[in-house]
């Protein structure tokens, strides 16, 4: 089977969980023998190519809208036809293609625009929604915009895949879709590329530039926005430092709450024991949830949560609320700790509850561990993707 994959993000540009997903997904799928053409915007001329990668052949396309315009979703329907034009110019060369997979609504117009042409079917993955992001409302007219947008390409698809029963629910409610036409897939993880092969030294000489070897560390990593929840860490930090004052706190991540969340941080008087440190790579992040005493996410919305996961493989102690897909991967004083979601104090009693009794969590973080090498490897989710691929195709395709 061929496939074409579109996505609004593919390595090297990333700015949030979408492209690692692909970037991950699109390998696993060809090493189970499908074709795999990942199309994707970039917003330099010199970054247009078409590469081999991994056993994938990737396509970035120069999108000048990327430059130009600032609104999402109208940068989004320019680049569509960029890359609508694109396919349909190169399907001789590379096609023809037996079905067509995109994620979220960014891709969505060519995909829809391209399945009538081809008359292949359409697969796509949700992984969040715009009504979800905002607990239910639309205010403004971007988000309506951008809501129905992800309406109509959920009701075009012939196949819907999530990444929990949490977001399965969720698609179902707000887009009034059937359930025999929604399928839930998790993401995964590869444990092997997250270990890394570190030595203890290197490990404790990393862990200095954070902490001293008799303080604790408390680590987050998130986009800095409002749903990822991360001002209830830095409004729980007072507590937390009170009865654990040998502790620092690193966040890392940017975004649009980045100034308001310092801000806070100042007024509560938290500079020299909450540090933010802003964009880290995937390497610094692993080794940061291998040296930390535990990690927090005190997230108001997750589809998924694949960060969790990440901690998970790498055996760092975990703090989640228990919202959405969080509430599916993690099992409460199992593999991890739940707190309430939007509760400060609950936010504060999690922490310490990994501060104040480590051999406990650890032993949490080593049954996780297990659990993820057990249900989250990316050849088990490529095989589950094949396996929604083969109920829509048609049966010389497959």
């Amino acid at each position: 089977m061929r496939i074409a994959m579109l996505t609004w993000e593919f390595p090297p540009r990333i700015a949030g969980g979408m492209g690692r997903h692909v970037a991950d997904l699109a390998p696993a799928l060809a090493a189970q023998k499908a074709e795999v053409h990942v199309i994707t915007p970039v917003d330099r001329p010199d970054q247009a190519s078409v590469t081999s990668e991994n056993c994938v052949t990737v396509h970035r396309v120069y999108a000048q809208a990327l430059n130009d315009i600032e609104n999402i979703y109208a940068q989004a329907r320019q680049v569509n036809q960029t890359l609508d034009t694109y396919l349909r110019e190169q399907a001789n060369r590379f096609g023809p293609f037996h079905l067509l997979h995109t994620h979220d609504w960014l891709t969505g117009f060519a995909a829809q625009a391209l399945q009538q042409a081809w008359n292949i079917p359409l697969v796509v993955t949700i992984h969040a929604t715009e009504r979800g992001r905002n607990r239910g409302f639309l205010t403004g007219d971007l988000q309506k915009a951008i809501d129905q947008a992800e309406q109509t390409l959920t009701r075009q698809a012939q196949q819907v895949i999530v990444c929990s029963q949490f977001m399965a629910q969720e698609v179902q409610y707000f887009f009034g879709l059937p359930a025999d036409r929604i399928t839930v897939i998790p993401n995964g993880v590869d444990i092997r590329r997250l270990q890394n092969g570190w030595l203890p030294d290197e490990l404790m000489e990393f862990r200095r530039q954070y902490a001293a070897p008799d303080e604790a560390l408390v680590f987050s990593i998130s986009r800095l926005v409002y749903e990822k929840g991360v001002h209830l860490l830095v409004e729980a930090a007072p507590a937390i430092l009170a009865d654990q004052p040998h502790t620092r706190i690193v966040i890392a991540g940017l975004g649009p709450e980045y100034d308001r969340l310092t801000a806070r941080a100042r007024e509560l008087g938290l500079n020299d024991r909450l540090n933010f440190i802003g964009y880290i790579s995937d390497e610094e992040r692993n080794r940061l949830f291998r040296v930390a005493n535990c990690a927090v996410f005190p997230s108001l919305y997750e589809p998924f949560g694949i960060v969790a996961l990440e901690a998970m493989a790498l055996g760092c102690p975990l703090v989640v609320s228990n919202v959405g897909g969080f509430s599916e991967v993690v099992a409460h004083e199992q593999t991890g700790l739940k707190i309430y979601p939007d509760n400060v104090e609950s936010t504060a009693w999690g922490v310490l509850q990994a501060l104040n009794h480590p051999d406990r969590v650890q032993q949490y973080a080593r049954h996780a561990r297990q659990i993820v090498a057990q249900q989250y490897s990316w050849a088990r989710i490529a095989a589950m993707t094949i396996d929604a691929y083969r109920r829509v195709l048609l049966p010389e395709a497959i």
